[in-house]
């Protein structure tokens, strides 16, 4: 079996991270020449390209496999460091996780919040829409993600944490305006010509909703980007456009009568899942126990599947 030289693997990450090779030998102390042969060396080893040569260099497929590898070599190496007390390794232990906006804003944080604090841990957290925080895992860039995949990227486990339900919303005003009836026929007729806000361009549970709805038909084309969770809800509750709300937070609106509901029996339901690199890793373990912990006490229990129950 080939073996990978720790020395070539460890260039490979510093010139993915950052972004050239100039940059990467003043971060490795050596010089441009070093870590061009190193890497070249590295991909006569594997036989694959593992860089794409542009500004900044990316990995290609094979060379996230060889960085998400780096990663975890080095995080390994921090680890027995700090277990056999050498010197310079007293600093905190940092996790990278990536997690959707929603969550971020209703249940994750006050998970994080449980995670025992003799453990020493700093969150380095990324936001990203749920069905592409896997890409981030995939890439080595998080050690653990909040994801809608149930499907374990190479190297990683997963794990079934609920479904987060999001119930379509107007402000009350919005709603007699566009709606006026208010009957499941009326928004059925009308909800694609209505304003309607959205997170991002990623985005597509309005779309998932008024295609169950309509059978076919997008929402309306009137779309209002909001890119934070917080600014969203307070987007639909304004009036901007009508929305899929996180269930949790729609519910003190409903009853403040800041929002309606416009079809109570509908909703579109999300399943969210944690994944995680398969390593023995205490601070990894502990953060992955607390978040599902608080995520059974938070998220819609059952079946996880997505899609509207209609």
């Amino acid at each position: 079996m080939t073996e990978l030289p720790f020395d070539q693997v460890r260039t490979l990450l510093a010139v993915v991270d950052e972004g050239t090779f100039d940059a990467a030998a003043g971060t490795l102390h050596v010089t441009p020449s070093a870590v061009s042969q190193r890497v070249k060396a590295l991909e006569h080893r594997t036989g694959r390209v593992l860089l794409t040569r542009t500004k900044p260099v990316r990995p290609t497929e094979s060379g996230e496999v060889v960085v998400r590898f780096a990663r975890q070599l080095a995080r390994l190496e921090r680890d027995t460091h700090a277990e056999l007390g050498m010197t310079g390794s007293g600093g905190p232990t940092r996790l990278s996780i990536a997690v959707n906006a929603d969550s971020l804003a209703t249940w994750f944080l006050p998970a994080l919040t449980r995670v025992p604090r003799e453990l020493g841990i700093c969150f380095e957290l990324r936001r990203e829409d749920e069905d592409h925080t896997a890409a981030l895992l995939r890439e080595g860039v998080v050690m653990a993600a909040v994801t809608s995949s149930p499907d374990p990227v190479p190297g990683c486990s997963v794990r079934a944490l609920g479904r987060m339900r999001y119930l379509p919303t107007a402000n009350p005003e919005f709603a007699e305006r566009w709606f006026g009836a208010g009957t499941v026929a009326a928004l059925r007729d009308l909800i694609a010509d209505a304003p309607v806000v959205v997170f991002d361009r990623n985005d597509d549970l309005q779309d998932d909703f008024v295609r169950g709805l309509r059978g076919g038909s997008d929402a309306s084309a009137l779309r209002n980007h909001v890119p934070t969770s917080e600014g969203f809800v307070a987007a639909v509750a304004a009036g901007v456009g009508w929305g899929m709300v996180p269930e949790v937070q729609a519910e003190p609106l409903l009853r403040a009568g800041e929002l309606v509901n416009l079809a109570p029996d509908r909703g579109v339901d999300v399943p969210l899942f944690w994944q995680q690199w398969k390593l023995d890793f205490p601070a990894l373990a502990a953060v992955a126990t607390t978040v599902a912990d608080v995520a059974a006490e938070t998220l819609t229990p059952g079946t996880l599947r997505a899609g509207p129950d209609f």
